[in-house]
């Protein structure tokens, strides 16, 4: 039984969409290295928990395929705030600092790369030593 555990929970892996912009924050590799941690000698593994291993693997599968997302239909694609999904997606990708540099005026970006004396935050690790 537990190699039909382990396969079902492969092939889960290998559906699972994996989104490359959030680096070590994506759910599908957290998925993967779970499974990997839980199964580590395939499928001669032994759960302790069969029950509630199927249960988790039948919650990830529903995620997976959208039942949630079908069942209960958006009306619009943005929050209350008004932010849509593209917009999300930049702001969980890590490209905060991105967003920052873009938020600054013309002038404050053009004297913080023409100015002569380093960055605050250098200052200060050089003043800590």
């Amino acid at each position: 039984m537990s190699a039909t555990r382990y396969r079902r929970f492969l092939k889960l892996c290998e559906e699972w969409p994996r989104d490359e912009s959030k680096k070590a924050r994506d759910l599908g590799t957290f998925l993967r290295q779970r499974v990997a941690a839980t199964f580590r000698e395939g499928e001669s593994t032994q759960i302790s928990d069969p029950e509630k291993c199927d249960q988790m693997y039948e919650s990830l599968a529903r995620i997976n395929s959208n039942v949630y997302r079908q069942r209960f239909p958006r009306v619009r694609d943005t929050s209350f705030t008004g932010v849509t999904v593209e917009e999300c997606r930049v702001l969980l990708s890590g490209s905060m600092q991105q967003m920052d540099e873009e938020k600054k005026g013309l002038w404050k970006t053009l004297m913080q790369r023409f100015s002569s004396k380093p960055p605050e935050d250098s200052q200060e690790k050089n003043q800590e030593k």
